[in-house]
Parts: structure tokens; C-alpha cells; sequence
């Protein structure tokens, strides 16, 4: 009889980092820059956003305004 694995106690994920929300919200960043339209800076006064990573962080940060289920931010 073949061994079986024992779990390592850690439930299995959905793949999420995130609440539903937050991923909605970056999903949405994400669409707006492939579009051209996400800005970054206060009230979107910056110039066009380019980077994957910023747009992902536009993304968390308003879904952060919104409320939803979010790690806070990492000290850099």
C-alpha cells in the first residue's frame, strides 16, 4: 500500500492575497491601464501609469479607501 502525504496543516487557498473587493478593485486598475486611462498622483494629476506594479498599488490603495480587506501597506 502506497504512503500517503500528511497536510501540512495549512489550509489550501483560493489563490486570493486579497478580499474580493481588493482584487475587483486592482482587476479594475489593471483594465484602466491596459486602456491608457489610469493617472497616477493625487486626484490622477500625474502622468499616464506604465508599470504592472504601480497599477496594482493604485488598485490596493482604493480598495484600502473603499474599506475592503487589505495588508497594510509595507514600510520601504
Amino acid at each position: 500500500m502506497p504512503r500517503t502525504k500528511k497536510s501540512s496543516g495549512r489550509k489550501k487557498s483560493s489563490g486570493r492575497k486579497y478580499s474580493k473587493g481588493a482584487s475587483k478593485s486592482v482587476e479594475s486598475a489593471m483594465r484602466r491601464r491596459k486602456s491608457g486611462t489610469l493617472r497616477s498622483g493625487p486626484g490622477g494629476k500625474g502622468g499616464k501609469v506604465k508599470s504592472r506594479k504601480q497599477a496594482i498599488a493604485i488598485g490596493l490603495s482604493e480598495a484600502r479607501e473603499k474599506g475592503a480587506k487589505v495588508p497594510k501597506k509595507k514600510a520601504a
